[in-house]
């Protein structure tokens, strides 16, 4: 399998190409077009041993997380074949190769991976709520390599902390799982944070990479909202 991406950063476009068996699995509605001779199956992501229960259980947590109740897995039949993959944000994508540790990404990045990798949604705890990006985060792991395609708002770049490094909660995109982190106040004080219009920080510690995104989607729908006229009846 191999993953090109085109049209970056603003209105990035995933080419998946895919060899006689080979599948991916996506996010329910990312699908732009693909090869007749690509079958689609469409379900729920299913914990190992988890079940009926765990599939419902599972995929309500994938919809309080930002994300859709199902996944299509697209299997190229007999020939090679290809689907067209993108993000339902304005922005750019990244596709990263599975490691043993894993990568966590914010409510609503993930696009596909390989059918191996295990996309779990997670209750952050106390801390989300406070974060910007909701009570919970996604972990995906693999037992084996795999592939891991996410997108963004706006362009994607890539950081190396090592040590610590502190990021905006509204730009932060993916990072390692190796990497800790603790979500707190941008200045001096909380009415200082709040008064510079940078709100809360995630300040990492350890050796590892984070993605974060050009543009935050949370204030960039509070401008755009204050522009637009007032409804009427």
């Amino acid at each position: 399998m191999h993953i090109e991406i085109g049209y970056r950063p603003a209105h990035s476009l995933a080419r998946v190409l895919l060899n006689p068996g080979e599948q991916i699995t996506a996010e329910s509605g990312a699908m732009v077009g693909m090869s007749p001779n690509i079958q689609m199956q469409s379900g729920m992501p299913q914990a190992p041993g988890g079940g009926m229960l765990g599939g419902i259980l599972g995929g309500l947590k994938r919809v309080l997380g930002g994300e859709s109740w199902f996944r299509n897995t697209f299997t190229a039949t007999n020939t090679p074949g290809e689907v067209l993959l993108a993000h339902a944000l304005c922005g750019d994508m990244q596709v990263v190769e599975m490691t043993p540790q894993g990568y966590h990404l914010t409510s609503s990045s993930f696009i596909a991976a390989t059918p191996n990798v295990q996309v779990d949604t997670k209750l952050q705890g106390f801390r989300g709520f406070f974060s910007g990006e909701g009570a919970f985060v996604m972990r995906a792991t693999a037992q084996s390599p795999g592939q891991l395609l996410f997108g963004a708002f706006g362009g994607i770049t890539q950081l190396d902390c090592d040590g610590s490094l502190v990021i905006d909660t509204g730009h932060l995109v993916a990072w390692d799982s190796g990497l800790t982190y603790t979500v707190g106040k941008s200045g001096g004080g909380w009415i200082a944070s709040f008064l510079s219009g940078e709100g809360l920080v995630c300040h990492f510690k350890g050796q590892g990479r984070i993605w974060i995104q050009s543009r935050n989607p949370v204030e960039y729908g509070r401008t755009v909202g204050s522009r637009l006229p007032p409804r009427r009846g």
